[in-house]
């Protein structure tokens, strides 16, 4: 497994140090000479920068360098022949624009705050970039359209509400968020777009909040989506939950940074059967489900999605209707239910051959009841260090002992009963590794296949053959 993944040899970049790159003037010695034509005297220098900060306005400095005192200029500038200078143009147009952009609605708290929830979690708390900290709200046809974007994931919602304006508008997405979830239950909320301010109002409460152009609002383009696919919540939701504990967080192996969703074929004693794989690794640990392969599904690249986009989907699925429809092409995938559309990027590189790491000639086979299991491991696990967490597994015919020591804390062992037959065995794992991978079976029993204590070792639930996980073992 290490030899599938290995970590790349680039390392992080050096930050220079900006007081090094910008060193402060030197300080003054009294000899320099004044400026703005002031006489030298003992430091000149306190004197040409008091003349050169004076309150004076800058048309009337130049103004007095060009000997006109400081009167304004009102002459107006020739224009060419046949053409016309009008006055108000500018201005004319940017009323137009406000009118266009103008907004007016009145929406129910409940439905602003829920619609406000599930788009301001994709904005960043921190950005570079001024407009992707707000949100962009369109209201039209009896619909207000929240979109949040952050370049590579974006969400779109829509809400019933009131229109009296249509219009559009961009406001902090998480300062509204704030103001919604703090309004009374059962208030009624209006939005007022006027320039370059948004109203808000609830009652006796007022708030102003300051907007960007809606046209420098960035938007992902829809592209062509090959394949379309749908599946119910329930299986998307298992998909997500049985591998997302396994994606990388090193950025260093972006390709890890993801659950890597394909269609491949399962082999079974009817055969093998079509079916849509999810797997997700980070080099110690590996999460493979998989569940019948959808109608329209069988075409599909094999793609990468990005650990967002996998996150902000699960959040949506606890509140989301039975089927979903699953949009894909080479580059983004697109997720839409109710009245959510939720567009990201892929992850733009290829995932490892993960079959090289199933072990398939395993021959000692422990079974053992996951939450009896997990209990034991946790508590453990309290005694071994922070750093590894270590927790030794010793094995005999029908007895587990489970142990772990620090040099600080002292040591602990706990005992179960287990069914095994085969010879002794010691092995070490993550203490954290092997709870997140027994959380997730299930039913009564689970199946732990071993070679010896340094390869990997293959986990299964007893009851359900769909989901597959290898973990790595540690020296203890």
């Amino acid at each position: 497994m290490a030899e599938v993944f290995a970590v790349h040899p680039a390392g992080p970049r050096r930050v220079r140090c900006l007081r090094a790159a910008f060193p402060p003037p030197p300080p003054c010695r009294g000899r320099r000479r004044a400026v703005v034509g002031a006489r030298s005297s003992a430091c000149g220098c306190r004197r040409a920068v008091n003349e050169a900060l004076s309150p004076r306005p800058v048309y009337a400095m130049v103004a007095a360098l060009r000997g006109g005192g400081e009167r304004k200029c009102n002459t107006r500038r020739a224009a060419p022949d046949g053409a016309r200078t009008p006055r108000t143009g500018g201005r004319e147009a940017e009323k137009e624009t406000e009118r266009d952009t103008a907004m007016k609605i009145t929406i129910e708290r409940a439905a602003l705050l829920r619609s406000l929830g599930h788009v301001q979690s994709v904005v960043e708390r921190r950005n570079t970039i001024p407009i992707l900290s707000n949100v962009m709200l369109r209201a039209e046809n009896g619909e207000l359209s929240l979109t949040a974007t952050d370049m590579d994931l974006e969400i779109v919602e829509s809400v019933p509400a009131d229109i009296a304006r249509p219009g559009s508008a961009t406001a902090p997405a998480h300062t509204l968020y704030d103001i919604a979830r703090k309004l009374p239950d059962g208030s009624q909320v209006e939005l007022d777009s006027t320039g370059d301010m948004l109203t808000l109002r609830s009652g006796r409460s007022q708030f102003k909040l300051g907007t960007l152009p809606v046209d420098d609002y960035p938007a992902m383009s829809g592209g062509d989506m090959g394949h379309r696919f749908s599946l119910s919540a329930a299986d998307l939701k298992a998909l997500i939950d049985r591998t997302r504990f396994a994606i990388s967080t090193e950025e260093t192996r972006y390709y890890l940074n993801g659950i890597f969703l394909h269609a491949s074929t399962a082999r079974g004693a009817g055969g093998e059967t079509p079916v849509l794989r999810a797997v997700a690794t980070d080099g110690h640990r590996l999460a493979r489900v998989e569940m019948p392969l959808p109608e329209g599904a069988a075409g599909i690249p094999g793609v990468i999605i990005p650990r967002k986009a996998v996150l902000e989907v699960r959040k949506l699925l606890d509140e989301a209707a039975d089927r979903i429809e699953v949009q894909l092409s080479d580059t983004k995938v697109r997720f839409a239910f109710d009245a959510i559309t939720l567009t990201s990027k892929l992850i733009d590189g290829t995932f490892p051959d993960y079959e090289r790491v199933i072990p398939t000639g395993n021959d000692k086979v422990l079974e053992v009841d996951p939450r009896l299991f997990a209990g034991a491991v946790d508590r453990v696990a309290t005694i071994s260090t922070e750093k590894s967490r270590a927790v030794k597994l010793s094995l005999d015919r029908g007895v587990l002992t489970l142990s772990a020591s620090s040099p600080e804390a002292g040591s602990a062992t706990e005992e179960l009963e287990v069914v095994y037959d085969a010879p002794a065995l010691e092995i070490g794992f993550n203490s954290r590794y092997l709870l997140d991978i027994t959380q997730q079976i299930e039913g009564e029993g689970a199946r732990f296949t071993m070679a010896d204590a340094g390869s990997p070792t293959l986990v299964r639930d007893v009851a359900d053959a769909s989901a597959l996980y290898v973990l790595m073992p540690m020296r203890v």
